[in-house]
């Protein structure tokens, strides 16, 4: 898609390239500047969080972000900058899972899904830089079983040899249960995907242009 004239600049505040691939898909020129925050899942009444976690995490980064850039009085008067950050997690057998915490757990999340299914929880948050408007949200704003519903990625059995592969080359070891659906190593053994591929991907494209359209 040719890149989009717009009256606003955009930074995406994610290293994702799966994020980077899908925002130049829906024809948007932006900036890149990722941020290294560790940022794990907020607990919620004592267990682990939610949808609602993916939001304050991408909240966070928005934060550590903006806490980085050279905002000065003047910033109404610039040209409008919308911020946009975003998390995922994966669900399996219940479990929560986050990104990889060692080869032997990136190992141990793709064997898990191979012959099996499990389901991604996302959300994406926007900030207009100039305004101080803030807003996140999920895929879904229903509760956590109708998004895991929404959501689902079956697989067909994955051969030892290809995990392999997958976790020597260390991408999986950066992403949401050392799942990235769109590798070619992986692509072969997707049996079905319920859901949109941008979602599942780790950034909804209805879900961003309607946060950036409130934003401005």
């Amino acid at each position: 898609m040719e890149a989009i004239s717009s009256p606003f600049k955009i930074i995406l505040g994610s290293s994702s390239m799966s994020r980077r691939k899908i925002l130049t898909e829906m024809g948007y020129e932006f900036t890149v500047m990722a941020d290294a925050i560790v940022s794990k899942l907020r607990t919620i009444d004592g267990q682990l969080g939610n949808a609602e976690s993916t939001i304050l995490i991408a909240a966070d980064t928005a934060e550590a972000i903006l806490n980085r850039l050279p905002i000065g009085d003047d910033i109404k008067e610039a040209d409008p900058t919308v911020l946009i950050t975003a998390d995922q997690v994966v669900v399996y057998e219940g479990a929560i899972r986050e990104k990889p915490s060692s080869k032997e757990e990136a190992w141990q999340f793709i064997k898990g899904y191979s012959g099996g299914h499990c389901a991604t929880v996302g959300s994406v948050f926007v900030t207009n830089i100039n305004t101080g408007f803030r807003k996140g949200e999920s895929d879904r704003v229903e509760d956590l079983m109708d998004i895991v519903r929404a959501l689902q990625i079956y697989f067909h059995e994955i051969p030892d040899e290809v995990i392999e592969k997958l976790v020597e080359e260390g991408t999986v070891l950066y992403v949401a249960g050392g799942l990235i659906i769109e590798h070619p190593l992986i692509l072969p053994y997707i049996k079905q995907v319920v859901g949109t591929m941008d979602s599942v991907m780790g950034l909804s494209k209805a879900l961003t242009e309607k946060l950036i359209k409130e934003a401005l």
